[in-house]
């Protein structure tokens, strides 16, 4: 712990926490999707328990060292292409992400009754189950990234839990505000179609930078909440009045 005192250290650490933070938006939106489909009164319990697997997952991860390292070893080749465990959790994280988006996205589409009939039929455990699936894709993408920015596993450990424990206290706000803006809802939905999409690549060894995804994703955000702060402040019309004259 004492490398963290240092000055190296303390610059490792805000850029891990950062970074923690940024990656783990995704993580956010998706739990937060998933939970809103669940009654109102289980709602914030759903969230603590989501967010809370998901620290445990990268807890877990971080002990595991060793064996994380080993996971992007080869196992077998495909047309010339080597495949490792990790790319075959983030090929199969990335497909289950894409399939849940469309889902979603679909149901969305369908209306508001058939929506709510959906809502009634979602248990509390099949949500859970489907958070930590993804918990453990978004995690172990998230961990290789801290592996090769720090060496010190107790500055990757307090990063992660300090990420997480914001994590935890924008949960419920954003919760809110996505399930507030149905086209705010749509562009979430949009953002976990790509971030599948960028999932099932890497699997492959296709990279993209990860900052080109995350900056068009602030950037389309931004747009948007202008677009709620324009809308706010147009004035109302009266049809029936305007027709009247």
């Amino acid at each position: 712990m004492e490398d963290l005192l240092t000055l190296s250290g303390l610059v490792s650490f805000v850029s891990l926490t950062l970074m923690e933070i940024v990656l783990g938006i995704d993580n956010i939106v998706f739990i937060s999707i998933l939970v809103a489909r669940l009654p109102a009164e289980q709602q914030p319990k759903g969230r603590l328990i989501g967010i809370g697997l998901a620290l445990i997952v990268r807890i877990m991860l971080l002990f595991a060292i060793s064996w994380l390292v080993t996971a992007t070893n080869p196992l077998f080749t495909v047309f010339n292409m080597p495949i490792s465990i990790r790319d075959l959790i983030l090929i199969g994280g990335g497909m289950f992400l894409l399939y849940k988006s469309t889902t979603e996205i679909h149901h969305k589409l369908e209306g508001e009754e058939e929506s709510n009939k959906e809502v009634k039929a979602v248990s509390f455990s099949s949500v859970i189950t489907q958070i930590i699936l993804l918990d453990i894709v978004f995690s172990f993408d998230s961990i290789l990234t801290a592996i090769g920015l720090v060496d010190n596993i107790w500055i990757m450990i307090v990063a992660v839990i300090i990420s997480m424990g914001v994590m935890l206290l924008a949960a419920k706000s954003i919760s809110e505000f996505i399930e507030k803006h149905p086209t705010v809802k749509m562009l979430a939905l949009s953002f976990l179609l790509l971030i599948g999409f960028m999932l099932v690549l890497e699997g492959f060894e296709v990279h993209i930078p990860k900052f080109a995804i995350y900056f068009a994703i602030f950037f389309s955000l931004f747009v948007e909440f202008l677009n709620i702060k324009a809308k706010k402040k147009a004035p109302s019309v009266d049809l029936h009045q305007r027709y009247k004259k």
